[in-house]
């Protein structure tokens, strides 16, 4: 295992591993048969942009695809060997990328929190939309402070996404990771929006961050209900354009990689 590791560590098996993913996710994306919740979310938050994007660890490998062609997209990614390969994988799907990390309590210090934080402030008014897991490290499906502390910052909304895919592999991790599979059925679903106001104070603070926790929940039952064909009242015969979803790497981000290490 320890010789995996070092292994991985080498910048040139990390491109690879990236560029392997970002083009097995194409694949899945092509051939499998899209939809979204509602059916055009983009009239719900489109008004609203820039917005905060939520998901959950090991949810996040299709999520390239909601972004439009006419999207800026920033996604905040950990600084770990792992986050090295989806930083890679995201930004070959046009995706660009922050990269810190979030802990368990308020300490923002730890793994690049204060920069990342930052980053994600100044993106969003610079315009980008920011995307990031709603739990933190190790605790799975428990939403952190940090989202919300982003949303009260930045005067943004909190939108909760969710990616399922009809086949797929759940692997037995901490963060309940599942490996989408090609030629199934794949939706994306857009949940209600939470808004924080710029003086709230740590109740408020902690009763979005649980309405945060209960909306990505009920996101994410909803696509898994329809792609498994439980959710009667979604209509697959009104699907997007998949050609407004290039997720391709921009000429300007080709010219611009950033230089990398591992920590």
């Amino acid at each position: 295992m320890k010789l995996v590791r070092r292994i991985v560590d080498f910048p040139l098996v990390q491109k690879s591993l990236g560029v392997l993913a970002a083009e097995y996710l194409r694949v899945v994306w092509k051939t499998c048969r899209f939809g979204m919740d509602p059916t055009d979310p983009y009239t719900r938050f489109g008004p609203e942009i820039p917005v905060i994007v939520a998901f959950w660890h090991g949810q996040h490998f299709m999520m390239p695809f909601l972004r439009r062609r006419e999207h800026l997209v920033k996604v905040l990614i950990s600084r770990h060997r792992d986050g090295e390969i989806n930083a890679i994988a995201a930004e070959r799907l046009g995706i660009e990328t922050i990269r810190g990390s979030g802990s368990r309590d308020r300490d923002f210090l730890r793994k690049g929190g204060v920069a990342g934080f930052k980053q994600m402030l100044d993106a969003l008014r610079k315009g980008y939309n920011v995307a990031l897991t709603a739990d933190i490290p190790k605790v799975s499906r428990v939403a952190g402070l940090g989202i919300v502390q982003l949303a009260r910052a930045s005067g943004r909304p909190i939108f909760p996404v969710a990616v399922a895919t009809s086949r797929y592999i759940a692997l037995k991790s901490w963060d309940r990771s599942v490996i989408n599979l090609p030629f199934g059925r794949f939706v994306l679903a857009v949940g209600e929006p939470v808004r924080v106001a710029a003086d709230a104070d740590d109740a408020v603070l902690e009763a979005a961050r649980r309405l945060v926790e209960a909306r990505l929940n009920a996101t994410t039952d909803r696509a898994y209900a329809i792609v498994e064909g439980r959710a009667k009242d979604f209509d697959w015969t009104r699907r997007p354009d998949k050609r407004r979803h290039p997720a391709r790497m921009t000429p300007a981000m080709q010219l611009n990689q950033p230089s990398r290490s591992s920590d």
